[in-house]
């Protein structure tokens, strides 16, 4: 019988839960970067598509398809614009009002089994090549904080804005 079972069995207080590790204070300081629709937030970087469509192929093809067109991740570009249907399709091209919240996601949540393992560059290259792929155009050759906040999304203002107080961005 397991050790562990055994203290159990006799009544022995439950050892300490093992949830995880302790973070470093360097993670819990990136981990805190928010990124805001008018582009508070974004780091230093740059990254261009032809960057993008390369690490998109190495890190996300896998998940999202060719060109971000399928795939049990879901489709991220293509499909019809029109969002009135029964079942839109939500892609970065329809659906998204605010590229610079693309940036935030991908940089919090991709790629799924390693988030937060892209640089702040890598993100910028593949938020290129995704505006690209949805035809979307970026105001210069390369993407960074300047032109990511200057990206017009096509659905801007498919959005009603609620009644609530946007909280400072972290210094």
């Amino acid at each position: 019988m397991c050790a562990s079972l055994a203290q159990a069995d006799a009544g022995a207080p439950p050892a300490t839960p093992r949830l995880g590790v302790t973070p470093h204070a360097h993670t819990l300081t990136t981990r805190d970067n928010l990124v805001f629709p008018d582009g508070r937030g974004l780091p230093p970087g740059s990254g261009t598509a032809a960057m993008g469509r390369t690490l998109f192929v190495q890190q996300c093809v896998a998940c999202h398809g060719e060109s971000g067109r399928g795939g049990a991740g879901g489709e991220l570009a293509g499909g019809n614009p029109d969002l009135t249907s029964a079942q839109p399709d939500k892609t970065i091209g329809s659906y998204w009002p605010y590229a610079t919240t693309l940036f935030d996601f991908i940089r919090r949540a991709m790629p799924l089994n390693a988030p937060w393992s892209l640089s702040n560059d890598q993100v910028y290259a593949l938020v290129a090549y995704l505006l690209d792929v949805n035809g979307i155009a970026i105001p210069a050759d390369r993407l960074d904080a300047a032109t990511l906040a200057a990206v017009r999304m096509p659905n801007r203002d498919g959005f009603r804005w609620i009644d609530a107080t946007q909280p400072a961005a972290p210094r």
